[in-house]
């Protein structure tokens, strides 16, 4: 295990500093989630600082926050959301400053929790055992749904972290591959990560999807079950990144590669069991997460309490931060988030989209860094979903040069787009 004032090394050269950038102070911006762990790590355990950097992490508490923080040159860096960079390039949003992202911070840490009470009408409704399944779980809860419109009950509010936000899809992915639409049959509504467990227990929302360490948080106050994670629904989903403006990724070619070498070293320590305690530990600090430290490292494990009745489930690599490539910002990811976008109403699909979101994931920058043996081989417009071990829930698979015919090839879902042909990459 690793002092905080020490490295175990990369086996990667630095990249030569010859450009004269000097010694660098990023501002980056996070919000207190597990999966800001690399970035974290790269501060607490001397990575950035090996490569001549440092961080200086603020922590915020929305992401909308963060977004405008890093548009308006307060943060030179921030830990972001995978849509975020693709939401920007496509001028989505409110203040769509450009945004592109050189790393991702590995894979996994969400999960779907529903309040204890709307589980039991589940159960009761469809006869579900404590062992069901992310699908079995969502077709319980489409039949309670239709339960409450044939009573005139309020249906279901459920909150998610952002509108261009990973939980986003995968909750409205979830929901509709049971047969839920998600802008009829129920309410989403924006919360906070750190405030879901409370919203949950107070009865504002019903359910939530957020990042780790907040799902197993609700679970074992009492207030909530889990009813699906991230690798239920695509275990390849692209989730955080470092993000960037782009003039100043290109003013500053020099630090943006000694910053991914500084991440790729602190990924792979913290993919290492062995020192997980103390990157628990770490994370749960004030400054950081602020979470009991016996829960982080059970998420850490994937050692989930479902509820606060005992029921268990183990998820193996349920956070990934390097292995598996887990940090190679892929396109063809990013197309996928278009796709979703496109097919909740979001953005139309057409040819000059296409190119915007795909441009948001930067694999050149990280090959100039790492080069390309620490790259994957092949193209990086690439086939989403079709290989054992990364299917979607639903068997749908993503084929980017296809995009048309993938969107409508869904029951479920608000396409609104001007292309009528399939749009090739």
């Amino acid at each position: 295990m690793m002092t905080k004032s020490g490295n175990d090394g990369n086996g990667l050269p630095a990249p030569a500093r010859s450009s004269g950038e000097g010694s660098r102070v990023l501002r980056a911006g996070f919000i207190p989630l597990v999966d800001a762990s690399v970035l974290i790590a790269a501060v607490e355990f001397g990575f950035a600082r090996k490569e001549g950097l440092v961080l200086e992490l603020v922590k915020d508490v929305s992401w909308a926050n963060v977004r405008d923080r890093l548009a308006f040159r307060q943060f030179d860096i921030a830990h972001m959301l995978s849509p975020m960079p693709v939401a920007s390039m496509l001028g989505l949003g409110s203040n769509p400053s450009p945004t592109i992202t050189p790393f991702s911070l590995g894979k996994g840490g969400n999960a779907i929790t529903l309040s204890t009470r709307l589980f039991e009408r589940m159960k009761e409704a469809a006869g579900l055992s404590e062992t069901a399944s992310a699908l079995e779980n969502a077709r319980a809860l489409a039949s309670v749904v239709e339960a409450m419109k044939r009573r005139g009950e309020n249906l279901p509010t459920l909150g998610m972290t952002y509108p261009f936000s990973s939980h986003n899809y995968e909750f409205r992915y979830w929901l509709a591959a049971g047969g839920i639409d998600p802008d009829r049959d129920v309410k989403l509504v924006v919360v906070p990560p750190p405030l879901t467990s409370d919203a949950l227990a107070a009865g504002a929302i019903d359910g939530f999807c957020v990042g780790a360490p907040w799902n197993m948080v609700a679970s074992e106050r009492g207030v909530g079950r889990i009813v699906a994670a991230k690798q239920d629904i695509w275990p390849s989903a692209p989730e955080k990144v470092i993000g960037m403006r782009p003039e100043w990724a290109e003013g500053h070619p020099e630090t943006v590669s000694r910053l991914i070498v500084a991440l790729d070293a602190a990924a792979r320590w913290c993919d290492r069991s062995q020192n997980h305690d103390a990157l628990a530990e770490t994370l749960a600090d004030a400054r950081y997460i602020a979470a009991p430290v016996d829960i982080i490292r059970r998420v850490l494990a994937g050692q989930f309490n479902l509820d606060a009745k005992g029921n268990r489930r183990d998820i193996d690599d349920y956070f990934i931060f390097q292995s598996g490539f887990a940090n190679y910002p892929r396109p063809s990811q990013a197309l996928w988030i278009y796709s979703q976008m496109v097919r909740w109403g979001q953005c139309d699909l057409n040819v000059a989209g296409t190119k915007s979101a795909a441009s948001a994931f930067r694999p050149d920058l990280y090959r100039t860094a790492l080069g390309n043996e620490n790259a994957p081989s092949g193209s990086d417009i690439r086939m989403e979903g079709d290989e054992d071990g990364d299917r979607f829930m639903d068997g749908h698979v993503f084929d980017p040069s296809h995009l048309a015919e993938y969107v409508r090839g869904f029951a479920v879902g608000r396409a609104s787009g001007d292309a009528t042909n399939d749009e090739e990459i």
